[in-house]
């Protein structure tokens, strides 16, 4: 069995079952062309890990970049969206009639979700 690198398990991964393959899926977030499947949760987890140390490998050896996972990464707080000109006009209105900025307004929406 292979030593899992501690970084490896540093990803995004979920495990559902996938009723069209009849076995459980395991994915992970910032590889997402890899996936195993297997008859268990922890087997499909424990083969996914394996593969991204593998694919990780290849990448070093070969000079690609590494995506950092998702956990480490630095973000900005800065989210630039476009919407249509009809959304805009009415999260502008929504955010004066309660008094907020429209960047304010937006932040709060989706905060909940």
């Amino acid at each position: 069995m292979t030593t899992i690198e501690a970084s490896v398990t540093h990803y995004r991964y979920a495990v559902q079952w996938s009723a069209e393959d009849e076995e459980f899926v395991a994915t992970v977030a910032e590889f997402p062309s890899l996936s195993w499947l297997a008859d268990d949760q922890v087997s499909a987890l424990t083969g996914l890990e394996e593969l991204v140390q593998s694919v990780i490998s290849d990448m070093r050896n070969s000079g690609e970049e590494v995506p950092e996972p998702l956990a480490t990464r630095t973000f900005s707080g800065r989210l630039n969206l476009r919407v249509t000109p009809e959304l805009h006009r009415r999260i502008a209105l929504e955010a004066l009639e309660l008094g907020k900025s429209i960047n304010k307004h937006a932040s709060d929406r989706l905060a909940a979700g």
